[in-house]
């Protein structure tokens, strides 16, 4: 009987700790679209163009980069009076340029598979999480750049890695007091990273278009870092169909 009464203990105990998670959750997301510009404006949003120049070496480069609804992207870069284009999607096909060939070349097969996988994300992969199949557990709190933050794990399901089927998981962090997103993370599941984390860190956020975004990101491992500012944010670009296709097809 003791062993029975425990069990329903431990049970309880859990479902109410599920409730606290998940009434935290519903708290920090409803803040947080609120904040940005509301959940009906981020559904009807097509697209998001972001402009930038990186200074490299003495020189300034321009890159521009789509981020579609539907799961589309594509990164361009000019350099020196040459095109390059990475971390191309147009839904099946994941390509970008070669930088000694300077051709365009089709992603491995793991690569693209895990970007169809993810497609469903859209721009954020917190609008309508549960939808998309996806869970958030709520994991406390924790002070981020000096910053006291709500933080969030995302599950967006499985991803391939080394051929093998993993959990994607990211973790988010969310200013206490504006409910904007600070900081992401995620650990690297293969290749010569593998066991390490990346994060991405977000200030300087304005309005377009009656939505908010980050002008400037900061992205890094172990092995450094990298802060864009951007110059422009566009939602709802006109792009074409071509801008995201493998050449020739």
């Amino acid at each position: 009987m003791k062993k029975i009464f425990v069990f329903a203990v431990l049970l309880l105990s859990a479902a109410f700790a599920n409730a606290q998670s998940e009434d935290s959750v519903k708290m920090i997301l409803d803040n947080y679209f609120e904040n940005i510009g509301g959940r009906d404006a981020w559904r009807e949003l097509k697209g998001v163009k972001m402009s930038a120049e990186i200074s490299q070496g003495g020189m300034s480069i321009p890159i521009e980069t789509y981020q579609m609804a539907d799961g589309r992207s594509a990164t361009k870069i000019s350099f020196q009076g040459m095109n390059m284009s990475q971390g191309v999607f147009d839904g099946e096909t994941l390509w970008g340029t070669n930088w000694m060939s300077m051709e365009a070349e089709k992603s491995e097969s793991e690569a693209t598979e895990n970007m169809k996988r993810n497609a469903k994300s859209g721009i954020s992969p917190f609008l309508d999480f549960d939808k998309k199949g996806y869970t958030i557990e709520y994991m406390g709190t924790e002070t981020v750049e000096g910053v006291e933050c709500y933080k969030l794990q995302l599950n967006q399901g499985k991803i391939l890695a080394d051929g093998e089927e993993v959990d994607n998981i990211s973790t988010a962090y969310f200013d206490q007091e504006n409910f904007v997103i600070i900081k992401s993370e995620q650990e690297i599941m293969s290749g010569e990273m593998k066991g390490q984390t990346t994060f991405q860190l977000f200030s300087d956020y304005d309005e377009v278009d009656g939505l908010f975004f980050a002008f400037s990101m900061t992205t890094g491992s172990s092995m450094g870092e990298q802060t864009i500012e951007w110059d422009e944010i566009e939602v709802n670009p006109k792009v074409k169909d071509e801008l995201f296709a493998f050449p020739g097809e």
